[in-house]
C-alpha cells in the first residue's frame, strides 16, 4: 500500500500550516483511514475538526461509499431519531410516510457526526447499539435493521468531564474515541497564524479585486500573542473583515487592535461583585496596586495607633482596656479598588517606584529565556498579550 504523503493531503483539503501537533493529527487520520475503527475528533470550536472525517473516509475502502455529515446540535432533541434510524408511517404527528434515516442511507459509509457531545441521553443509547452491533430500530418500528457503516466523531465539549457529570455515557465515549484525533488551538500553532493570514488577505483580495493588506511587524506579533478563542474560523472573519473597511494596506497595530474582541474590551473594566468585599479583578497590575493599598493602609492605622499610644494620649500601661480593644479590633472599612493614578501616588518617598520593579522583573524574565518572549510569560504568570504590552510600555525591545 502506497502511503499518502502529509503535505499532498494539505494541498487537496486545503490545510494550511506546518506545525507538529497539526501534522501528527493528519498523520493519525492517514495510518487510521484504511480501518474500520471508530474515531473520536476533539478540539476547539473553529481549529477545523470538520475536515479531518473528509480525510478520513476519502482515503479509506469506502470513499466510493455516501459519506454524510450530521451536526447533532442543530437537530432538535424530538426529531434526532428519526433523522438518525428513520421513522415509520404515522410513528408521530407528521409523519406522512415511511422514511430512512441517515444509518440506513450510508451503509457501507461513513457518517461524521459532528457535535456528538450534544446528543441527548436515548439517542446515545441507540448509537451505542449500532456502534457494538451494526444494528438499529426505526421510530415507531420493532423490525430490527443492518448496516455497516464507518463513524467518526467530533466534538469541542471535554467528554471526560461530560462522563462525570452524567451527561454522556461512558461506553458510547470509550465505543467512539478508539482511536482520538486532538486539533490544537489557533494560539499554539506560532507561524501558521501568519500563513493562515496571508491566504484569508489574498483569498479576499481576488475575490473583491482590491490590494492584499500587509501587517508591519508590531502587528504581526499583537496577532501572534492573541489567544484567538474563536481560532482559525476567528482569524479568516477579522482578515476579511479589515480587508473589507481599511482603505490603507498597510495595517499597524493599533488598526489591529481596533479588531480584536477581547482587547476592546479592556477598554471598559468591569469589577463584578459577588460577595459584599470580593471583586473580580481585570489585570495582574490592579491586583497588585489592591495589596498595596491595603498594606499601606494598615501601615497608616499602626503608626497613628503608636503616636497616639507614646504621645501620651493613651499611655500602654493604664490604657483603657476597652478603647484599646476597639481600636486594634474595629474592622477596617471596604474602599474601593484604588485607581492606578490614586495607586501611584501612595508612596512618593519610595526610592524605587513599583512600574520600576515590574520593568526589572520582565527584563530578568527575557534575559533568563533569551528573549523568548512565551517562555518569560509564563515565568512571569501573565498572558503573551500582557507581556507584549508592557515591553511597549516599558521600552524594552
Amino acid at each position: 500500500m502506497i502511503k499518502v504523503d502529509v503535505q499532498q493531503i494539505k494541498q487537496r483539503f486545503g490545510i494550511i500550516g506546518n506545525n507538529p501537533a497539526l501534522n501528527r493529527a493528519i498523520d493519525v487520520a492517514l495510518q487510521v483511514a484504511p480501518t474500520d475503527l471508530s474515531v473520536l475528533i476533539t478540539g476547539e470550536s473553529g481549529v477545523g475538526k470538520e475536515t479531518f472525517p473528509q480525510i478520513i473516509h476519502q482515503n479509506s475502502p469506502r470513499k466510493h461509499a455516501q459519506y454524510i455529515a450530521v451536526n447533532c446540535g442543530a437537530i432538535p432533541e424530538g426529531t434526532i431519531d428519526s433523522e438518525l434510524f428513520g421513522h415509520e408511517k404515522g410513528s408521530f404527528t407528521g409523519a406522512l410516510s415511511e422514511r430512512k434515516g441517515y444509518f440506513e442511507v450510508a451503509d457501507g459509509g461513513t457518517i461524521f457526526l459532528d457535535e456528538v457531545g450534544e446528543l441527548p441521553t436515548p439517542t446515545q443509547a441507540r448509537l451505542l447499539r449500532v456502534l457494538e452491533t451494526g444494528e438499529f430500530i426505526r421510530v415507531g418500528s420493532s423490525k430490527v435493521l443492518k448496516t455497516n457503516v464507518r463513524i467518526v466523531a467530533a466534538t469541542n465539549v471535554n467528554l471526560v468531564q461530560a462522563v462525570g457529570q452524567g451527561k454522556f455515557r461512558e461506553d458510547l465515549f470509550y465505543r467512539l474515541s478508539t482511536v482520538p484525533i486532538q486539533i490544537p488551538p489557533l494560539r499554539d500553532r506560532g507561524e501558521d497564524i501568519f500563513l493562515l493570514f496571508r491566504k484569508f488577505a489574498g483569498d479576499c483580495a481576488e475575490k473583491y479585486r482590491m490590494p492584499s493588506i500587509r501587517l508591519d511587524e508590531e502587528a504581526r506579533q499583537l496577532l501572534l500573542s492573541y489567544r484567538w478563542p474563536g481560532n482559525v474560523r476567528e482569524l479568516k472573519n477579522i482578515t476579511e473583515r479589515i480587508s473589507v473597511i481599511e482603505e490603507n494596506r498597510d495595517i499597524t497595530a493599533d488598526v489591529l487592535r481596533v479588531y480584536l474582541p477581547d482587547l476592546n474590551m479592556e477598554k471598559y473594566p468591569v469589577l463584578v461583585k459577588q460577595d459584599a468585599e470580593q471583586k473580580i479583578f481585570n489585570s495582574e497590575r490592579e491586583i497588585l496596586y489592591q495589596v498595596l493599598f491595603d498594606m499601606k493602609k494598615d501601615v497608616n492605622e499602626l503608626k497613628k495607633l503608636v503616636h497616639d499610644i507614646m504621645g501620651g494620649k493613651m499611655p500602654m500601661a493604664v490604657a483603657d482596656e476597652t478603647s484599646y480593644s476597639h481600636s486594634i479590633h474595629t474592622p477596617h472599612p471596604v474602599h474601593p479598588v484604588p485607581s492606578i493614578q490614586e495607586a501611584e501616588a501612595v508612596e512618593e518617598e519610595e526610592t524605587l517606584s513599583l512600574e520600576e520593579v515590574e520593568k526589572e522583573m520582565i527584563r530578568k524574565a527575557l534575559e533568563k529565556h533569551n528573549g523568548r518572549r512565551k517562555n518569560a510569560a509564563a515565568d512571569l504568570k501573565i498572558s503573551e498579550r500582557t507581556l507584549y504590552r508592557k515591553i511597549k510600555e516599558y521600552n524594552l525591545e
